[in-house]
């Protein structure tokens, strides 16, 4: 019988507890309410959107979903308008963690961090324990190429590392690969909430790199060494926690996936000034939020098999969820 590589053994779901403990205290629910289909965003406008949409799907009661669980474990179930018991938190926690959850842990987790590398190398630390079967992120990005236009989408299908909170646990010339799965399920979910296909699709929806960097205020200094090494490789989109997510993912064995929607061009005069990005939040986050919804129903009709990729194995080591 084959062993697993050394670093795998830690992350079954058996072990370890106090990850397991300290991932239920980030986000003041209990581990077991945690699904097996992941969303990440590091905005309040998609976690209320993620709520108003539950109750809505659990309202419709055509989706097999059971239940609604909020930071607190404010409980709200099928056909039910709010919690049932309990008593919410005096605070929110600083990544809380909401589920719309299914049997079989087949609903839908969606988890909130702030912007930056870090809390979502701590998140995914800890709900790598639970062994998900995908995660994907929502968030905005700043678009590279003149032609992307404000509100259009990237899927990631590369990452420029410099992010740098895993280079001591990742070194960076290890390639993120894609993951067909996530990627064709996202894609076609986008086409089918858009209503688009064709040249028509991929004018709203860029596939290519993504450059996550760690300085949040990178365009406002002498940006022109960061300009030389973004077209060096080819990056449409720039984002500060991408590559965390999906290099966690993929040092963990969970699959992943990332669809941004381009919110501000620096490079082109169109920055993301208050006004503006109310009004495009308001307009965007209910239909990004959708795509990523359908897209995590339509991942669970993958078999497990198929989703748990070999790429994310080593040549030596055998699958395991």
């Amino acid at each position: 019988m084959k062993s697993r590589p050394a670093d795998a053994i830690p992350w079954r779901r058996s072990q370890p507890r106090a990850s397991i403990i300290r991932s239920s205290a980030c986000s003041t629910t209990a581990a077991e309410h945690f699904q097996n289909y992941m969303l990440f965003t590091d905005y309040r406008f998609y976690i209320d959107e993620f709520c108003r949409t539950a109750r809505a799907l659990l309202s419709e009661g055509t989706h097999g979903y059971e239940n609604f669980v909020e930071p607190g474990n404010l409980i709200t179930l099928r056909g039910e308008e709010a919690p049932s018991s309990s008593v919410a938190p005096a605070r929110l926690p600083q990544m809380p963690a909401y589920h719309l959850t299914a049997p079989g842990g087949r609903g839908i987790t969606m988890g909130q961090y702030r912007r930056g590398a870090v809390e979502p190398k701590t998140i995914t630390d800890h709900i790598a324990v639970l062994r998900p079967h995908a995660w994907l992120m929502l968030g905005h990005c700043a678009g590279l190429r003149n032609s992307q236009k404000l509100g259009d989408y990237v899927l990631a299908h590369g990452y420029v590392r410099e992010d740098h909170v895993l280079d001591d646990d990742l070194p960076t010339w290890v390639p993120i690969p894609t993951l067909a799965e996530v990627q064709v399920a996202v894609e076609e979910v986008v086409a089918e909430v858009t209503g688009l296909e064709g040249y028509e699709l991929k004018r709203v929806m860029r596939t290519g790199t993504v450059a996550s960097i760690d300085n949040r205020n990178w365009e406002l200094r002498d940006h022109r060494e960061s300009v030389r090494r973004f077209s060096q490789s080819r990056a449409i989109a720039l984002d500060m926690e991408s590559a965390t997510i999906a290099a966690n993912g993929f040092r963990f064995r969970v699959p992943y996936g990332t669809l941004l929607c381009v919110s501000d061009k620096p490079l082109h005069g169109e920055l993301k000034l208050h006004d503006m990005a109310t009004e495009f939040y308001k307009r965007q986050v209910a239909q990004h939020l959708e795509i990523g919804i359908r897209a995590m129903e339509k991942l669970r009709s993958v078999p497990k098999e198929r989703l748990h990729s070999r790429k994310l194995r080593s040549f030596a080591e055998t699958a395991f969820q």
